[in-house]
C-alpha cells in the first residue's frame, strides 16, 4: 500500500538548550567573584580597625540601641562620647526622657558628668599622643648614636625609660668611663657631643624640660660639697642641651640633688649613681571652661 511507503520527514534543531544556557556559568561565577571580594573587604577592615572602631560598628547595629535612641548624627557612634562608665555625654538620650525636661539638679550633674567624660577621653588623649612622642623621640636618640662614632659606645650608660612623669634621659656614669672630669664640673668631650644631640632631638617637641645633677656618696670638689657639685654639673648640661638647639623657654627647672635619689640605693657609691636626668615633662591638658554651676 501506498501509505506503508510513505516517506517521514524529522527535522531536530539543535543547540537550542545549548545556547540558552550557555552563559549562566558567566553569572555564578561573577557572584562568587563578588561575594569572595566582599569577604577579603570584610577581613582587610577587621584587621585595619582599632578595637574602640569595632566596639563603635557593634553599638552602631546593636538593636537596643537603634530603639532606644533618637540621635541624628548617623556616625558610627551616632553622636556619643563613651565614658569609663558607659555614660553618654552629649549623645542620644533615650525617647522616653526626652518626653519630659530633667530637673534643675539632674541636668546639672549630668553637664558635670559630661565634662568629666569629656576630660578623662581628653587626658587620655593626650597621654596617648605624648608617648607616641617620646617614643619616636627615643628611637631618634639611639639612632643618633649610632650614627656617630663618638658617642655610639655610650648606649649602654644612657637609659630611656617612659615614666609617669614623661620621658625620663639618664646619663649615667661607668666604671673608666664619667661623664664629668673627677669632682669637676667640666663635661668629658663625649659628654659634650651626646648633651648636644639629645638638644637637638628633644627641641623638636613642645614638653617642657627639668634637669638634675647627681652624685655619689664621695663625690666632692673644690668649691664645695655634693650639692653645689651637682647643681653646677646640671647647668652644665643645660648649656649644652641649648647649644644643642633646646630654647631657654623650655627649661623648667636646673637642680642638683646630690646623693639623695641614688640610682642604685644598695650600693650607693656605685659608678651609675653619678649621673645626668633629663626629664621631657608631660604636659596637662587645658582645664575644662568654667560653666558657672
Amino acid at each position: 500500500m501506498a501509505g506503508d511507503n510513505a516517506v517521514v520527514i524529522k527535522k531536530i534543531k539543535k543547540g537550542g538548550h545549548g545556547g540558552h544556557h550557555g552563559g549562566a556559568w558567566k553569572v555564578a561565577y561573577a557572584d562568587f567573584v563578588t561575594a569572595m571580594m566582599a569577604f577579603f573587604l570584610l577581613m582587610w577592615l577587621i584587621n585595619t580597625t582599632s578595637p574602640e572602631q569595632k566596639r563603635g560598628i557593634a553599638d552602631y547595629f546593636a538593636p537596643q540601641s537603634i530603639a532606644q535612641t533618637v540621635s541624628g548624627s548617623g556616625g558610627v557612634m551616632g553622636g556619643k562620647v563613651m565614658g569609663e562608665d558607659d555614660s553618654r555625654a552629649g549623645g542620644a538620650q533615650s525617647v522616653m526622657q526626652k518626653q519630659s525636661p530633667p530637673a534643675p539638679a539632674e541636668a546639672a550633674r549630668g553637664q558635670a558628668g559630661g565634662a568629666e567624660a569629656g576630660g578623662e577621653a581628653q587626658s587620655e588623649a593626650l597621654r596617648s599622643a605624648q608617648d607616641g612622642d617620646f617614643a619616636h623621640a627615643a628611637e631618634a636618640i639611639r639612632q643618633a648614636m649610632q650614627d656617630n662614632p663618638d658617642i655610639a659606645n655610650l648606649s649602654q650608660q644612657v637609659i630611656l625609660e617612659n615614666t609617669p612623669q614623661g620621658m625620663r634621659i639618664q646619663l649615667v656614669d661607668q666604671d673608666g668611663r664619667p661623664m664629668f672630669q673627677q669632682g669637676s664640673t667640666e663635661p668629658m668631650p663625649y659628654t659634650r657631643k651626646l648633651l648636644a644631640a639629645v638638644g637637638g632631638i628633644i627641641s623638636q617637641l613642645p614638653n617642657r624640660v627639668s634637669i638634675s645633677g647627681h652624685t655619689g656618696g664621695n663625690d666632692v670638689n673644690a668649691t664645695g660639697g655634693n650639692w653645689e657639685l651637682s647643681s653646677a654639673r646640671a647647668n652644665q648640661a643645660r648649656a649644652l642641651l641649648q647649644a644643642g638647639g633646646l630654647t631657654s623657654d623650655r627649661i623648667y627647672e636646673v637642680s642638683g640633688k646630690a646623693g639623695s635619689e641614688p640610682l642604685l640605693p644598695e650600693n650607693p657609691n656605685a659608678s651609675a649613681n653619678r649621673r645626668l636626668s633629663i626629664l621631657l615633662m608631660r604636659e596637662a591638658p587645658p582645664a575644662p571652661p568654667h560653666t558657672g554651676l
